[in-house]
């Protein structure tokens, strides 16, 4: 929800007033999907762990609970592919969104003919990738 994030930005035609500048872009969407289907395959792990451990004997008789078992673990998989295609997708926009050429496009006090503006550093964006990875 890059839309809440407000920077202040100094106003060259009074030192002491500033303009608030708002990004723009809400990519909470795929990274709720991401995290919500990570916690759910941990806790479909936990349940299978237990039913192999606890209930072996019940898994090993009934022929359709291996079954069953196996077309739950195919649509995980199925839909964590999808969770990661989608996670990627947002964080490639949030970088776009957050790049510093395109903030300081956006500043309309760089705007200038003799205003020189740059940034300072790139955003540091190795953790956010290895999420997209895992």
């Amino acid at each position: 929800r890059l839309y809440q994030v407000p920077f202040e930005m100094p106003d060259c035609e009074g030192e002491s007033e500033t303009r608030t500048l708002h990004l723009i872009g809400d990519f909470s969407a795929p990274a709720e999907f991401f995290v919500t289907l990570g916690v759910f395959s941990f806790l479909y792990t936990m349940a299978a762990l237990v039913l192999y451990l606890r209930f072996h004997s019940l898994y090993g008789e009934n022929k359709k609970l291996p079954f069953a078992d196996f077309c739950v673990t195919v649509c995980f998989a199925f839909f964590w592919l999808v969770a990661a295609a989608a996670w990627g997708k947002g964080l490639t926009d949030v970088k776009a969104a957050t790049r510093p050429a395109s903030l300081i496009a956006a500043m309309a006090v760089c705007q200038g003919q003799e205003v020189v503006c740059n940034a300072g550093t790139t955003p540091a964006m190795g953790l956010a990738n290895i999420s997209v990875v895992r």
